[in-house]
Order: structure tokens, then C-alpha cells, then sequence
């Protein structure tokens, strides 16, 4: 019988691509790259491998201050790394954004009984004010944050604390929700927990290993969660 439901956020309920498209965009061109498409997705590409690095372990503040540093460069301008991850970080502070259905799903859920639990890589005052602004705060029992807890998913030291907290959480009574598969599904399954892989743009799982579930709306996720009620 499921009892625990533990979101990740990031385009799992909160729309970060959204949010990220609009800050990206405004340092960009405040910074004065003309190309702004070809610099968006020169971004993605070295965020990407930063973030692969800190989910194996590499130190996460250091890579974070040298992403802007490195994206820039690769464009021919010179800026200073941190103080661009500063405003970026002021920008993200502000993106409230949610995916559409997310609130009424969280509702429905606790209303079914669950309790629902974050489990997030981030910066912890971004994601807590994001989660505030956005409303989605109040659905949710406990959160379990990267920066706050010294691991990030897919280590299974993450979810120490969550253990810790709810000491009857098992695999037989919880699953994990999220939209990475590198992240969030690796994560659970280092844990020995059962996951459902939260996939409405339909990517191709190209990894050695599958999740328990997979979902590609919150309707769908809904009725899978409920099931097991």
C-alpha cells in the first residue's frame, strides 16, 4: 500500500526550463552576445556536462561559478563566473512557475491520503522560494534538499535523511517521482526504491537500466498513484 510520494522539482512540478529559457536569455544578451540562440544552447551543452559532474560527486560551487565562465569564453567574452552565477541565482529566485496541473495533482493526492515529500538537487533559498512563490509549498510534509544535505541524486546518500525522518519508508510503500532518468530513477534505484520516470516530452530512454514505472502525464500519474492507494 503506497504512502509516500517523493517528488523531484525541477520540471517535474516546477517548470524550470521555462524559467531558465528567460534567465538565460536576459544575461545573454546583457553581457552582449548577439547570437543568442547559438549562446543558448552553448550553455546547455557546458551546464549539462557540469551538471553529470556534481551528480558523480565533483565539487558543486566550484563547477557552478566556472559555468558561466566557460560559456562565455566559448563566445569570446570575458566575465566574471561567480558573479553571474550570483545573478543568475537572483534571477531563479523569482521563477515561479509551475507545470500546468501540478497544483490540482498535489491536492488530489494528499487528499487520497499521501504523504508527499521533495527530494531535490539545488540551492537551498532558490528551491525554498520557489516552492513559496509558486504555492506548491503547502502540499508537501518535509523537504529534502542537495545543497542542505551534502549529496546529490543519484547517490544514495541522499536519501539518508529521508530515511532517517520517515523511519517506516520502505520500497513496498513509496515511490519517487521525477524527470530524470540520470538524476532521479538512478537515484530511487540506488536507494532500493520503486520510481516512476515523469516523461511528457516522450524522451528515448537510452540508459542500462529502466525504471519502475514510466508516465508521460500527470493524469496517467495520477491513476498510477491512486492504484497503489
Amino acid at each position: 500500500m503506497l504512502k509516500y510520494a517523493i517528488f523531484d522539482l525541477d520540471d517535474t512540478l516546477l517548470d524550470f526550463t521555462r524559467g531558465e529559457n528567460e534567465g538565460i536569455t536576459h544575461l545573454l544578451k546583457k553581457y552582449g552576445v548577439t547570437d543568442i540562440q547559438a549562446g543558448f544552447k552553448t550553455y546547455l551543452n557546458i551546464n549539462h556536462a557540469v551538471w553529470q559532474a556534481i551528480e558523480q560527486g565533483a565539487p558543486r560551487e566550484q563547477l557552478l561559478n566556472e559555468r558561466f565562465t566557460r560559456t562565455f569564453a566559448a563566445m569570446g567574452l570575458a566575465v566574471d563566473g561567480a558573479t553571474v552565477e550570483e545573478q543568475y541565482n537572483v534571477i531563479l529566485d523569482h521563477n515561479y512557475y509551475i507545470l500546468a496541473g501540478a497544483d490540482s495533482l498535489l491536492q488530489t493526492l494528499r487528499a487520497a491520503g499521501l504523504t508527499l515529500v521533495v527530494a531535490t538537487n539545488g540551492t537551498k533559498s532558490i528551491q525554498l522560494n520557489r516552492l513559496n512563490g509558486s504555492g506548491l509549498r503547502q502540499h508537501f510534509d518535509s523537504l529534502f534538499i542537495s545543497e542542505d544535505i551534502g549529496y546529490t541524486k543519484p547517490d544514495s546518500r541522499f536519501f539518508a535523511p529521508i530515511f532517517r525522518h520517515y523511519p517506516d519508508l520502505t520500497s513496498a510503500n513509496t515511490l519517487m517521482i521525477g524527470d530524470r532518468l540520470q538524476s532521479d530513477i538512478l537515484g530511487a534505484r540506488n536507494a532500493q526504491l520503486h520510481n516512476v520516470w515523469f516523461n511528457p516530452q516522450h524522451h528515448v530512454n537510452q540508459l542500462d537500466f529502466q525504471p519502475t514505472y514510466e508516465v508521460t502525464s500527470y493524469r496517467d500519474l495520477q491513476q498510477l498513484l491512486l492504484a497503489e492507494v
